[in-house]
Formats: C-alpha cells, sequence, structure tokens
C-alpha cells in the first residue's frame, strides 16, 4: 500500500479509530483522512456521498460503531441494530460508488453463536443462535460483513472483515452503564482502592471465559492485512489465549493494587460461557498479537489515570 494513499478512518474518535490513526502516522502514512462527526454524520447517507465524491479516497477503515457492554446492549437493542446498520450500508455502498476498492471492516467477535465450538473458527458463523444479551448488535455486524462479501462477489471490490476478541487499551468507554468488562473493572478496581473499600462486586458468577486483545494489536494487524495485500475474506483477530473472568478481574485488582474481595452478583446475566478465537488464520499469513494481557492492563490503567488528570479522583493516585 502507497504511504500516500488516501485513507480514511471511520470513528477515528473512538478506541479502535484512534489506534488505527496512531498506528498509520507511526507507520509513515501521511494521508489519513479524519472527520468528527459534526463534520460528517455518517448516519446521513447524502453526506456519505458528497463525502465520497469530494474526497477521492482510496482505502477505507470503518471503525465507526455504536457499541458498549452487557447493559448497554441489553436496554437498548434498537439503537444498536439500527445505527450500526444504518453506518455500515452508508459507507460500504458510498466506498463502493466512489471506486474505493478497498476497505476493513470491524466487527467483534460476539458474530458468533452462543453455544459454539471452542476455539472459534470463522466457518462457525451463522451455524446456531446467537447470546440474546447482544444479539441486535451481533446481527448488524454480521449484516455489514455479509455486505462486504456481496460487493466483492458482484463488484469486483477487495473488502476484508476483522472479527477482534473483547478489546481494551487507550480511550476506552468506562461509564460503568455501557462499558465493556474489562474497563469497568478497571474503574471499579480504582475507586475501591481510592476510597478504601473491604470489597469489589464483579457482575455474574466469574466463570464464563474470555479472550482481551489490546486496540494497538488491533491496529497493527489491520495494517499487516493492508500491507500484505489481502484482499477479502473474515478474519478473527486475537491472542488465542482466554481466562475467566474473576481471574481477569485478580489481575486487574493486582495491577490497580486493589487487595480488598471480590464478591461475584450471580443476579446479573453472565452472557456467552466461553468465547476463544481461533486466530490460526492470521498466524499462518504470519501475524500474532504481541501485548500480554498484565503489560496491556498496566499501561491502559495508566493511561486512564492520566484521562483523569486534575480531578480529585486523579489526585488521589499515587
Amino acid at each position: 500500500m502507497n504511504k500516500q494513499s488516501r485513507i480514511f478512518v471511520a470513528g477515528h474518535r473512538g478506541m479502535v479509530g484512534s489506534a488505527l490513526v496512531r498506528r498509520l502516522v507511526a507507520a509513515g502514512y501521511t494521508n489519513v483522512v479524519t472527520r468528527t462527526r459534526l463534520e460528517l454524520d455518517l448516519m446521513d447517507q447524502a453526506a456519505v456521498n458528497r463525502f465520497f465524491e469530494a474526497e477521492k479516497i482510496d482505502v477505507v477503515l470503518l471503525a465507526a460503531a455504536r457499541v458498549g457492554g452487557i447493559f448497554a446492549n441489553a436496554s437498548r437493542p434498537g439503537e444498536f441494530i439500527y445505527e450500526n446498520l444504518v453506518i455500515e450500508t452508508n459507507v460500504i455502498h458510498a466506498a463502493y460508488r466512489a471506486q474505493v476498492e478497498r476497505l476493513v471492516f470491524f466487527g467483534s467477535s460476539c458474530i458468533y453463536p452462543k453455544q459454539c465450538p471452542q476455539p472459534i473458527r470463522e466457518e462457525y458463523l451463522l451455524t446456531s443462535s446467537l447470546e440474546p444479551t447482544n444479539d441486535a448488535y451481533a446481527i448488524a455486524k454480521i449484516a455489514g460483513l455479509k455486505l462486504c462479501e456481496a460487493y466483492n462477489c458482484e463488484y469486483n471490490t477487495q473488502y476484508v472483515s476483522l472479527m477482534p476478541t473483547n478489546l481494551y487499551g487507550p480511550n476506552d468507554n468506562y461509564d460503568l452503564k455501557s462499558s465493556h468488562v474489562l474497563p469497568a473493572l478497571l474503574r471499579k478496581a480504582h475507586e475501591a482502592k481510592l476510597n478504601g473499600a473491604d470489597t469489589l462486586t464483579v457482575w455474574g458468577s466469574g466463570t464464563p471465559r474470555r479472550e482481551f486483545l489490546h486496540v494497538d494489536d488491533l491496529a497493527a494487524a489491520t495494517l499487516f492485512v493492508l500491507e500484505n495485500n489481502v484482499m477479502e475474506g473474515l478474519f478473527n483477530v486475537g491472542v488465542g489465549e482466554d481466562l475467566s473472568i474473576r481471574e481477569l478481574a485478580e489481575c486487574i485488582c493486582k495491577v490497580v493494587g486493589f487487595d480488598g474481595e471480590l464478591v461475584f452478583d450471580a443476579s446479573k446475566p453472565d452472557g456467552t460461557p466461553r468465547k476463544l478465537l481461533d486466530v490460526s488464520r492470521l498466524a499462518q499469513m504470519g501475524w500474532r498479537a504481541t501485548i500480554g494481557l498484565e503489560q496491556g492492563i498496566a499501561s491502559t490503567y495508566r493511561e486512564f489515570v492520566e484521562s483523569y488528570a486534575g480531578s480529585p479522583t486523579a489526585a488521589a493516585v499515587q
């Protein structure tokens, strides 16, 4: 891929989009194109079409999405399916109309069935029922990757779909009502430490197993796909290892320095029992994640504290 290629990162202010921009700039790409929501509303089809007609984009990285954890997905399924469907269909179709040949669509491991053989291979998609707590989001993401496949088949585009496992890292969402499990636990442990609490409550039983990928590794995988001329297909992106939610909470408490007791609230949903991705497809091509979980959590925690600089919470951190 040419270093002067005009690369549109849709959703550049989010966790994934900002990581993509950092990676591209560090690698010497000089024409990274971004737009805030005020500058370009991706749910406005006419505006998206005008943007692509004017900007002569070479590559699209479609990281814009409505995202959230179990609570957000379960309480706002209408928003999650509608907004994601509109964003992805607007961008993918406008890119095709503007003759943008290369596009990377980002999905999620939640596209796979709830009761899925482990580790999860790409071909397990649509083989059985989805997890009910986030099926609206999953259906929207499945539609996006199928749209990419259909355009490749009919129009000879070169659209690739990457399905990352649970992501974390800089610029994550720490709102306890809408965040995913790792940032939520990080914030809870931080506040429990500052408040001198004896316990920390964790949603669910603590037994579900999850895999976690630092967002900078996802950005690295994306650049690998682009620079190695991967032109189509669905690829899992993960680390190939998982741990229980209890073990995750224990690791976070160790990093944060909270030594109280973990209390598990079994009245809250667990979600899918296990989600471990088979990452052999990318590994066989030569890419593997490099950021270890404890290392990644430590760097994420430092970023979390710094983002609260000047607040009473941050001031109490040594």
